[in-house]
């Protein structure tokens, strides 16, 4: 994971604190800035994205280059997150009939344009009610992961 990369080449001025997240198409580098009194969050963002433009271009067309992957951006002030830039990866999936009748359903009422959309949505909403549970899978995935490195080799 990249993250030690980023928190050496960011300058110290821009985030109280850093995340780094990846995974196969994308970096996204996520950054806490520190959100003044009576300042709107996304206005500061919006601030911030122009000022440090040039030197977070310079850095993803580093890290780029080292990784093979996108690199987007991303803050979070006064509670709000707010993403520069993001990749939308098409993802080949196979549905059976019931599954496209929810997403055409979903579609018909205008809940989303189209089935792409319609499948996104639900992808948002399990995110969004499973969270806890999401997580828990993704630190025992952590774990395997931990216990395999310290195995033996083939």
């Amino acid at each position: 994971m990249p993250t030690a990369w980023f928190r050496a080449r960011c300058p110290d001025d821009w985030f109280t604190g850093l995340d780094v997240d990846a995974d196969r198409d994308e970096i996204l580098v996520t950054g806490d800035l520190g959100c003044p009194d009576g300042i709107d969050p996304v206005e500061h963002a919006s601030i911030f994205r122009d000022r440090t433009r040039d030197e977070r271009v310079r850095l993803a067309e580093q890290a780029e280059a080292r990784w093979g992957r996108k690199v987007s951006w991303a803050v979070r002030c006064g509670g709000v997150e707010v993403a520069f830039t993001s990749l939308s990866v098409p993802v080949m999936t196979r549905l059976r009939f019931g599954e496209r009748q929810l997403l055409d359903t979903l579609v018909a009422a205008g809940v989303a344009r189209s089935r792409s959309e319609a499948l996104a949505w639900c992808v948002r909403l399990v995110a969004a009610h499973e969270d806890d549970w999401i997580c828990r899978l993704r630190l025992a995935i952590d774990e395997v992961d931990r216990i395999r490195s310290e195995g033996p080799t083939r």
